[in-house]
């Protein structure tokens, strides 16, 4: 099922496999062209163009955009008992986690009389986009607002798509989970428009202020990404997110049913999911495919799940070593990285480039996605090379608190007149200089 890349004569150059190596085609700039007169609709006629949308996108349009309270309250008590233990054991763990994450501001004496100060501020107001297209994420919801209240966000929003089966609002596992968390602001409005009434705010139909946020977090679809690339400035985001993947480094002695579900599981997710098996060893390709070829047929929903793994994004890549494969999952740079080879640990030590490493056969993707404790909304399509997952200090601001004194202005002047000259900004240094003029 799995398409094979054979490196085992030569692993290529960094540069030839990121050409090389399956990954997911998505083109956000093809759908800029749908996504902007969404966007302007929406910065020049607020909620109501908004609801506009939600009606033709998503066949139902909601009495108003912010959920009422008693709907949230009703939401909770009636989740199913189990999903509320799993939630709350999921919450649990994040915050244990996330509560390590919190910088504290740290003060450097330069030198007698003047000081640094890093000084660590959370952003006041955002926006955390849950989807709701092909399945429901209450643990999306967990991994927004957790990071975001451990960093100390005022006021939150959790924006989710109106779902026309239950009668325009989000689905009730996702209004349950932002009540559990405490989150008393949610909108019944999803997509490029839910993204850019976040931005714009507006007013709600019974005349309430939807007030705009500073920055906006959480995967959606490539009309979500497009929508927050092009408000990217107005707003902070934390990434463009694109399809899910995994990526399993594995040898010989990985139990091949451990990692034909692992593969599964991520391709469940959309038909553009991404499910990538490095390994040196030729059996145990073998035996994953054979894996596979009975688990698919016999899951949910195999028709997705077989699109994704026969697709271009997904692929076994073999490699003549553990040590050449690391070459190829740094160069990959995952959303997941499974490592399920010998001395498992020390392998993932080695580990460069992953939004998060599960490490040995006891740590499947699967329970970072709930209840690990770390945080499930990672960076994909390569970006791990440069970018980090959600946390804590996506929500903080380190601002430069800087304070000197007269005679600690003095001694530097010179230098500060120097690099001003040196640059040619003459009144940079006469900013400093006009401090110490005789004025009598």
């Amino acid at each position: 099922m799995l398409t094979r890349i054979d490196l085992r004569s030569a692993v290529p150059t960094p540069a030839e496999l990121r050409t090389t190596l399956p990954r997911a085609q998505v083109d956000v700039d093809a759908v800029l062209h749908h996504v902007r007169p969404i966007v302007d609709a929406v910065r020049e006629r607020g909620a109501a163009a908004a609801l506009e949308y939600t009606e033709r996108f998503d066949g139902v349009r909601p009495a108003a955009v912010r959920v009422p309270a008693a709907e949230l309250d009703r939401a909770l008590a009636e989740l199913d008992p189990a999903v509320r233990a799993a939630l709350e054991e999921s919450i649990e763990r994040a915050r244990r986690v996330h509560a390590d994450q919190r910088r504290t501001d740290t003060t450097t004496r330069v030198v007698p009389g003047g000081t640094v100060t890093e000084k660590w501020v959370p952003v006041a107001r955002v926006g955390l986009y849950v989807p709701g297209g092909l399945a429901v994420y209450p643990s999306s919801v967990v991994m927004n607002v957790v990071p975001a209240q451990t960093a100390g966000v005022e006021s939150l929003v959790v924006c989710s798509p109106a779902q026309a089966e239950f009668g325009g609002l989000p689905h009730p596992a996702i209004m349950a989970a932002a009540a559990l968390l405490g989150v008393t602001e949610v909108w019944a409005v999803g997509g490029a428009h839910g993204v850019a009434l976040l931005a714009y705010g507006g007013t709600d139909t019974d005349g309430a202020a939807l007030d705009p946020v500073d920055m906006v977090t959480g995967p959606g679809n490539i009309y979500v990404t497009a929508a927050k690339r092009l408000l990217r400035g107005l707003i902070g985001i934390d990434s463009e997110a694109g399809p899910t993947e995994i990526a399993v480094l594995a040898d010989a002695g990985a139990d091949p049913a451990h990692v034909a579900t692992d593969l599964i599981s991520q391709a469940e997710h959309d038909p553009l999911a991404a499910s990538v098996l490095v390994t040196d060893s030729v059996e145990l390709a073998d035996a994953v495919d054979a894996e596979l070829a009975v688990r698919v047929k016999a899951t949910k929903h195999s028709e997705r799940i077989a699109t994704a793994l026969s697709g271009p994004q997904s692929g076994c890549v073999l490699v003549s070593s553990v040590d050449d494969g690391l070459r190829v999952v740094d160069a990959y740079a995952a959303e997941h990285l499974e490592i399920q080879t010998a001395d498992a640990a020390a392998v993932a030590a080695r580990v460069r480039n992953a939004g998060a490493v599960f490490v040995g056969p006891w740590s499947p993707v699967s329970l970072g996605d709930y209840c690990a404790g770390s945080n499930h909304v990672l960076p994909t399509g390569g970006c791990a090379r440069h970018s980090s997952g959600l946390s804590v200090q996506t929500f903080l601001r380190g601002i430069h608190v800087v304070e000197y004194t007269e005679d600690a202005l003095r001694a530097v002047a010179g230098h500060v007149v120097a690099l001003a000259t040196a640059e040619d900004l003459p009144a940079h240094g006469e900013a400093v200089t006009a401090r110490f003029e005789d004025r009598s």
